[in-house]
Order: structure tokens, then C-alpha cells, then sequence
């Protein structure tokens, strides 16, 4: 922060900077001025520093909107940020490149110290015309940025200058220079009388946990009795913390009994189903390898006992032939399909109560 000479110290100082940092390069006195390009060209070297725009650095534009209060009681001090931009031009002898040189050395200088320094600022606040500067004091850091300008953008600038003609030139833009007002805002007054009260939740006149304060809870007049629910007390016919964990357990357990035995059930009745499945199908398996057991064993049973019937086929050879080959495949059928009935004995190991036994009688 500073007052209104900051505008003009930071010319003045940039002026400083820039002579100050002329040498070892330019061996040769030069002058330094803060002034606009002249109309006639001197003949001697010279470097001139005019500031010929003042704008507002637009993001620190709107940062002290807010000033005063709605009674006009200044609340801050008030700050103008601004950009400074400077033209500086060149002169001297074209013949040895004196404005070239000169132009070179001021590049050098403000790429390698762009940020001014504190005690340019103090030596140029020395002037008498800029008594009462308090630049120097300010936190806030001027720094200088080169700005790109082309041909379009150069004739105009120099077109404002009437009856000045075109010189060598750089334009370097200053920022940021804040200026504050002049008046300090009033100090907020102190705290005279604290008043702090701390009330339970649920205590007439203490704020619900919502945040929402009336009704129940209303403000009770100065010097109330404290009430039941004030002193903690529970209300009458209300159950105690004991009883409701109690009832929430047996709830919790009567619950899980319930699921427990649901699922119990459940798993029963799936296992009871299973079994009577698995006892079908095996009853199916045992009636059929029990009936074509019975099948093989009647016929080679009659072959056996002499069957008259069993051996004939027409009263030929190849009849005969074709019966002991039937009588053979009917047997060795029996003994590979039926050698294990159901109960998991053999044909040879069956009892003659057994179905398909050869003496049972069953008929082929």
C-alpha cells in the first residue's frame, strides 16, 4: 500500500535503474529523462521514460467493492490497483549505433532485474517533489513485463505524439501500484459486557439439536424454576434405559430363533425330498435287472431238466443248433445283466425263494 506520489516514484526509480546499469557496455555519458520523446532529436546520447497509459489491473479491479457500511462507517481502506505502462526511447549519433547500443542495455537491465528495488525506490523518494512517498514502505512489489507490439499498434502510439518523430523504442508494463485512501477506518469497539449461557439440549430456552428454537423450548423468564426435563429427570410412566435394552435383546433373539428355525426346516424338507428320490430311482434299477435275471435263468433252467421243447427247432440240426445258441445267449444275457440284482448277490449265490431263481417256477 502507498499514497499518491507511488505513481510517480516508480517512474523516477525506473529512470535510476536504468542509468545506473548503463556500464561496463556503454562507455559514454548518457542522459536519462522522465519525459516524453522529444520533437527535435538531441545529438547527444539520451534515453528518455515517458509514461503515456495509466489503466486499472482489471483482476484486482473489483477487490475492495465493499468500503463502508450501510450508516457510511468506513469498514477498510480503500485500494486502487493500477498498471503503469512506459515508453522508452533511444537516442543518439546513427552513425555509430549509439541509439541501438543504448536500447540493447536497457533490455539487458529490466529482463535481469525486473522487479524494482527497494533502494532505488528510497534514493528516488529523495527528490523534493516527492517528499512524503511511502512506496518504499509497501509490500506489494513493482515488476516491470515487456509488451509485444506490432506495427499497427506502434504507428498508433506515436501518432499520438504530434510533431514527435518515430524513434527507437521499448514498452515495458509496470505492475502492480496500489494507492490507498487517505482516510483510516474507525477501530472496531471492544467487547464491554460478555453474557454467555450454556444450557442442555432439551432445557427450556436451549437451542434443538435442528437448530430450531420455540415451543417447548421457548426462553423461559428470568430467575425460572429449573423443571424435571431441566434436571434430568425422567418423565413418569416412561421406561428406563435398562428395560428398553432388555426388550431390544429379546427382540434381537426371538428374531434369530425364528430364522433359525426357518431355516432348519427348510433344510429338512429338502433332505426328506432327496432321499425319496434317490430311494425311487434305485427301486426302478432293482426291478428291472431283477426281470431280465429271472428271464435268463427260467430258459436255462428248462434246457437244463431236459425240456423237450427247449431244444427243438423243427426237428433239424440247424433247429437244434439255433436253440443252443439261444439257450447260450439267453444265458450268458442272464448272467451279465442279472448277475447282480438289487439286493447284491449273484446269480449263482441267489437263494430259491429269490425271483428269477430257476426253481421258483416262473415260466419263460
Amino acid at each position: 500500500m502507498s499514497n499518491a506520489l507511488a505513481v510517480a516514484t516508480v517512474t523516477q526509480a525506473l529512470a535510476l535503474l536504468i542509468e545506473h546499469h548503463l556500464h561496463p557496455e556503454i562507455d559514454m555519458a548518457v542522459s536519462v529523462e522522465t519525459r516524453k520523446p522529444p520533437s527535435d532529436p538531441p545529438p547527444e546520447p539520451t534515453i528518455t521514460v515517458f509514461l503515456y497509459q495509466v489503466s486499472h489491473n482489471p483482476s484486482m479491479r473489483n477487490n475492495d467493492l465493499v468500503t463502508r457500511a450501510s450508516d457510511g462507517t468506513l469498514l477498510k481502506r480503500p485500494a486502487a490497483a493500477l498498471d503503469l505502462h512506459f515508453l522508452i526511447s533511444a537516442y543518439g549519433e546513427e552513425t555509430e549505433l549509439v541509439g541501438q547500443r543504448l536500447i540493447g542495455s536497457v533490455v539487458r537491465t529490466l529482463h535481469e532485474i525486473p522487479v524494482l528495488p527497494q533502494e532505488l525506490i528510497e534514493e528516488a523518494a529523495q527528490r523534493p517533489y516527492l517528499a512524503g512517498s511511502d512506496l518504499a514502505e509497501s509490500l506489494q512489489k513493482v515488476r516491470f513485463t515487456p509488451t509485444q507490439m506490432d506495427v499497427d499498434e506502434t504507428s498508433k502510439l506515436w501518432g499520438m505524439l504530434h510533431n514527435t518523430p518515430y524513434s527507437l523504442s521499448v514498452v515495458y508494463q509496470a505492475s502492480l501500484v496500489l494507492l490507498d485512501g487517505h482516510q483510516k477506518p474507525v477501530p472496531a469497539k471492544p467487547v464491554q459486557k460478555p453474557d454467555v449461557r450454556v444450557l442442555p439440549f432439551g432445557a427450556p430456552g436451549a437451542p434443538e439439536p435442528g437448530g430450531v428454537t420455540g415451543g417447548e423450548g421457548a426462553t423461559p423468564p428470568a430467575g425460572a424454576a429449573p423443571t424435571a426435563e431441566t434436571a434430568g429427570a425422567r418423565p413418569t410412566g416412561a421406561p428406563s434405559r435398562k428395560t428398553r435394552r432388555a426388550a431390544a435383546k429379546a427382540t434381537g433373539t426371538e428374531t434369530a430363533g425364528t430364522e433359525a428355525a426357518g431355516a432348519s426346516s427348510g433344510e429338512s424338507r429338502s433332505a426328506a425330498a432327496k432321499t425319496a428320490t434317490n430311494s425311487g430311482a434305485a427301486s426302478t434299477v432293482r426291478a428291472t435287472v431283477a426281470k431280465a435275471a429271472s428271464g435268463g435263468g427260467a430258459r436255462a433252467a428248462k434246457k437244463a431238466a431236459g425240456d423237450p421243447s427247449a431244444g427243438r427247432g423243427g426237428g433239424s440240426k440247424s433247429g437244434g443248433a439255433s436253440a443252443r445258441s439261444r439257450t447260450r445267449e439267453a444265458t450268458g444275457s442272464g448272467a451279465r445283466d442279472g448277475g447282480r440284482d438289487g439286493t447284491g448277490r449273484t446269480g449263482a449265490a441267489r437263494r430259491p425263494d429269490d425271483p428269477g431263481h430257476p426253481d421258483d417256477g416262473t415260466e419263460s
